[in-house]
């Protein structure tokens, strides 16, 4: 007979609440989400009001295109491009939610298929990790998938049209929807290549797979070909997915300075009104406790009144919650870039990570992660994502996070100085990173070699031999 014992085990845990929950949730939302999100409670629920303000006008969502966060883009003119007017074609998520609702699946892989749905960038890729996606999927609704299960939510989203769609990389990408071809020569040296030499393929190294494919000229060139006529950013092929996501962004914050002090002003950029607790819902609810003190019984009707009046009172919180943190986000990145805004210079911003705003608001890093994703600010010349402020500090030696005085420089720096010697270069005889490198030291800019080559690639910019002209 087996012995039965009893042990006692202490265990720690994070328990959020409804109310925090909801809270994150808001938080995560862009300006366009949100007013929809309070228009959707202001219709279901009677209890919740918007507060009438006689005094102002109702503020509208404004639209601005997005800039390229990189220098010279202040034109010193106020002139503005206009923006085409939106259509109602089907976007991506639109026409991936119609393939999936086709398809009979397990109820939890269809609604993890939603979530990742959702997650997708606009141009088609799924650019977070598995882990990432299952740890925000708990936290920020409740849903405790299995990683099996998200697996083979992703892999169904992978077989769905346009070929390619929910890749993590461009090498994946273009993988996809070489399988989807039919079988010919043609085809499968395409997918070796991309599958086995990608990185000689993105560098033009075609000698080495000639030699380690034992691949022919003639297969070789047909093969490339086929390559270059795939779309490298499937998503945007389908609706007006393309335009939304390259032209038109809806800031979060607008940014303003004032002609004669010079002090700058930053408002929250929405149509929310003030919210309130509709009056015949409060008298209902000052009765309902005059009624309790009689201990008169619970009603269905009761009931309702209290529902409803603690979900408006709920949403209020939440609401002004969010309102006042990413206020406080904004106005803190104000205060410690604020050379920056005053001047419109990329030179005078200042390395600034996650902790330093921390330190400034008194906000959990996870929180001001949250209020600054996927944001945008209006400026007076041009519109930027939130993240456009962040970088770390590169001290003498180009490790990044250590700061030495006046020779930090900030991401942004570096990538503008090199993206300035590239384009002064004789395009006949083009700069090798070396050359870069020894550019910078002569102007006195203090990193390390390698450093040269990881920005210039997080620019965009090709290797030297690719930028012969």
């Amino acid at each position: 007979m087996a012995e039965q014992t009893l042990q006692q085990k202490t265990t720690l845990r994070n328990v959020i609440t409804q109310q925090q929950l909801r809270f994150v949730t808001a938080l995560e939302k862009n300006a366009r989400e949100f007013d929809q999100e309070v228009e959707k409670e202001l219709e279901e629920n009677s209890a919740l009001e918007a507060e009438p303000d006689p005094g102002h006008e109702e503020v509208r969502l404004r639209e601005s295109h997005a800039s390229t966060y990189y220098p010279n883009l202040y034109s010193g003119s106020d002139d503005r491009p206009e923006f085409s007017p939106r259509d109602d074609s089907e976007t991506l998520y639109d026409s991936l939610r119609v393939q999936l609702s086709e398809r009979t699946l397990d109820p939890d892989v269809n609604e993890a298929a939603l979530y990742l749905i959702d997650s997708l960038e606009p141009d088609g890729y799924l650019r977070r990790s598995i882990h990432d996606l299952r740890e925000d999927m708990l936290f920020h609704h409740g849903l405790d998938f299995s990683e099996p299960t998200v697996s083979l939510a992703l892999a169904t989203i992978k077989e769905m049209d346009p070929p390619g769609v929910g890749a993590e990389s461009l090498q994946e990408c273009l993988a996809l929807q070489l399988r989807r071809l039919p079988r010919t020569p043609v085809r499968d040296d395409a997918l070796q290549i991309v599958e086995n030499k990608f990185e000689a393929l993105t560098a033009r190294h075609y000698h080495k797979i000639l030699s380690s494919l034992k691949i022919k000229e003639g297969p070789l060139r047909r093969a490339l070909d086929l390559i270059v006529s795939l779309n490298p950013r499937p998503g945007l092929a389908v609706g007006n997915t393309a335009q939304e996501a390259t032209n038109i962004v809806i800031p979060d914050f607008i940014i303003t300075e004032d002609a004669d002090s010079g002090e700058l002003s930053i408002m929250l950029n929405n149509r929310i009104p003030e919210l309130k607790i509709s009056e015949s819902f409060e008298s209902a609810v000052k009765s309902l406790e005059i009624n309790r003190s009689r201990r008169k019984a619970k009603t269905p009707e009761n009931q309702y009144i209290l529902s409803h009046f603690n979900e408006a009172s709920d949403f209020i919180k939440v609401f002004r919650q969010r309102q006042e943190t990413l206020y406080m986000v904004m106005s803190a990145i104000v205060k410690l870039q604020k050379e920056y805004f005053e001047t419109a210079d990329i030179y005078s911003l200042h390395p600034m990570m996650l902790k330093d705003l921390e330190r400034e608001t008194g906000l959990d890093k996870s929180t001001i992660s949250r209020a600054t994703k996927n944001k945008f600010v209006d400026l007076p010349w041009g519109t930027y994502p939130l993240k456009f402020f962040f970088s770390d500090s590169k001290g003498s030696g180009g490790k990044e996070g250590e700061e030495t005085g006046s020779a930090a420089l900030t991401n942004r720096k570096i990538e503008a100085e090199i993206r300035k010697i590239v384009d002064a270069e004789d395009k006949k005889h083009p700069l090798s990173d070396a050359a870069i490198f020894q550019e910078m030291q002569r102007r006195g800019l203090n990193i390390a070699r390698r450093t040269v080559t990881k920005y210039r690639e997080r620019c965009g910019i090709p290797a030297s031999r690719l930028r012969r002209r």
